[in-house]
């Protein structure tokens, strides 16, 4: 990634649930940090977020669960990158995340693993730092 590109970042959320709330809301505050931030939308596969991020060009995914299911999502999420060969995307996770939920996510390599009530300028600085590091 060039220096002068603006950081690309996927929103997704993948399955059935139907809370997008934190999403939308992380959608359109990454936007105004100056992001280029791109929305799945609901109920998505990990094939098709991984189709899009790939196809979007983005440094980031940013998954997003209220169902207790992320470890299983982030799992599938990352095989699949594995086996498209884009294992430098990033992945951060947010949502109803308990802390031995966390420390999992940690041990697969995602970032952030936020829970509500996360500060949103966290957030963005996390996401810059996260882009930053893999440019140096």
């Amino acid at each position: 990634m060039r220096t002068d590109k603006k950081i690309r970042i996927l929103v997704a959320k993948i399955g059935c649930d139907i809370h997008e709330r934190g999403a939308l809301t992380l959608l359109y505050t990454l936007r105004d940090a100056g992001m280029e931030a791109i929305y799945t939308g609901r109920y998505q596969s990990p094939e098709g977020v991984v189709t899009a991020a790939i196809d979007e060009d983005v440094d980031v995914i940013a998954l997003s669960d209220h169902t207790g299911s992320m470890p299983i999502i982030a799992e599938s999420v990352i095989e699949e990158l594995k086996k498209r060969q884009a294992s430098d995307i990033h992945i951060m996770t947010g949502g109803l995340i308990s802390e031995d939920d966390a420390r999992e996510l940690d041990e697969m390599g995602t970032s952030g693993n936020y829970g509500p009530g996360t500060p949103l300028e966290l957030i963005v600085e996390s996401v810059k730092a996260l882009v930053h590091r893999s440019i140096a």
